[in-house]
């Protein structure tokens, strides 16, 4: 019987950016899918199609690109081209998720100018916010997966979930002070629940 192959051998086998340009043309394409939100465009092309992250991986990822300034897909592709080709590959990621988008939104902003009091306009605007929202919790329910393995159990994470979304979605608080609040109070009981 032949042996198990080990982590290091498995981490090698899994498919990964040929090139810097593969970073920057994969991530110009997850920007232009990405209208109203990349997060359910972003899992399904790394870990589902490319396969460059873990779910396990994209879910801890997504939290630090979350807790950090700034938009947080932005923070994902830096971190995922540095883990690949260091500088270069953050530098060429970045400005594959910025480049095509920062055009489309230059000439949808002069378009809207001219056309922002048409009723239609507004309308359709409606509806890709509600179509936003039905890719956003899609993705939630994708990434749900992983909690079972957390160790604090999907019943603590899906009571800190609800915290953030009433205290966010219906009591207005300002998203500033939730994150951070729930969030270390996330941490600090998985750190007591891990700590020797």
């Amino acid at each position: 019987m032949p042996p198990a192959p080990s982590a290091e051998s498995a981490a090698e086998i899994r498919p990964r950016p040929s090139s810097p340009s593969d970073l920057f043309f994969s991530f110009s394409i997850l920007a232009l899918q990405g209208f109203g939100g990349v997060l359910a465009v972003v899992q399904r092309e790394l870990v589902e199609k490319k396969r460059w992250m873990t779910t396990e991986e994209f879910v801890e990822e997504w939290a630090v690109a979350q807790i950090m300034p700034g938009p947080n897909v932005v923070n994902l592709s830096v971190m995922l081209g540095d883990r690949y080709f260091g500088w270069r590959g953050s530098l060429a990621a970045l400005s594959g998720m910025l480049a095509f988008p920062t055009l489309i939104v230059l000439t949808l902003a002069t378009l809207y100018v001219n056309y922002a009091q048409h009723p239609q306009v507004a309308g359709a605007l409606r509806g890709m916010a509600a179509v936003a929202a039905g890719l956003i919790a899609a993705t939630a329910f994708k990434l749900a997966g992983p909690l079972k393995k957390h160790p604090l159990g999907r019943t603590v994470c899906a009571l800190l979930a609800a915290a953030c979304f009433v205290l966010v979605g219906w009591l207005h608080q300002p998203l500033g002070w939730v994150v951070p609040g729930l969030g270390l109070l996330a941490c600090t009981l998985t750190w007591r629940k891990i700590a020797p």
